[in-house]
């Protein structure tokens, strides 16, 4: 499968911020606590699932209504909702995998905005005018097999996927649309030594 391929959208649409790491990055890194500042104004909380198999190869799927760009599990943080139960339901619902367990979180929200065409896009299919998305990162490990990936996902929401893959971290950049490469770059990173 070529994963060289992506949608190109203008880098000048896209800002994306990214705080300086806490001095207590490599501790933070290790917690297991969820506590966190609440993100910014005007930007929608999510989630963002980095999954790695017993390879360290990471997973990434092809968006159905975006063709040829792929990407890691995603989605919406609800209201009153915990961002790490958040994205063990996102994962459950978007790929059907079950076991998987938490090792590392970003410790700090990656937040990024929407190219005007893709925030006008979702104005229309949300009723919600974000910015972009403040995402909280969870690395996760499989811990069942590779049998278990359905990306039907549980059957509580509408299908996202259409094909995936264990990547390495820079075949899952590279696949990426361009306004979401900044924010797996610095995901990456962060989780770089667990996926050494």
């Amino acid at each position: 499968m070529a994963l060289n391929r992506c949608v190109v959208l203008s880098h000048s649409l896209f800002h994306y911020r990214r705080p300086p790491p806490p001095p207590f990055f490599s501790s933070a890194l290790r917690s297991t606590s969820s506590s966190m500042e609440a993100p910014p104004e005007g930007y929608r909380k999510n989630v963002g699932i980095c999954l790695i198999n017993p390879s360290k190869k990471i997973f990434a799927a092809s968006r159905l209504d975006i063709p040829d760009a792929w990407q890691m599990p995603q989605g919406g943080v609800d209201e009153g909702e915990d961002p790490r139960s958040a994205a063990i339901r996102e994962l459950r619902e978007e790929t059907g995998v079950k076991s998987a367990d938490i090792i590392a979180e970003v410790p700090y929200w990656v937040t990024y905005d929407f190219p005007p065409h893709v925030r006008e896009k979702l104005r229309q299919q949300w009723g919600s005018d974000w910015k972009g998305q403040a995402q909280k990162w969870f690395l996760l490990k499989l811990t069942g097999s590779d049998e278990e990936i359905n990306l039907l996902g549980d059957g509580t929401e509408k299908p996202e996927f259409g094909e995936w893959s264990w990547m390495s971290p820079e075949d899952v950049v590279e696949s990426a649309v361009d306004f979401k490469k900044p924010v797996y770059k610095d995901v990456l990173t962060v989780f770089k030594p667990h996926l050494e």
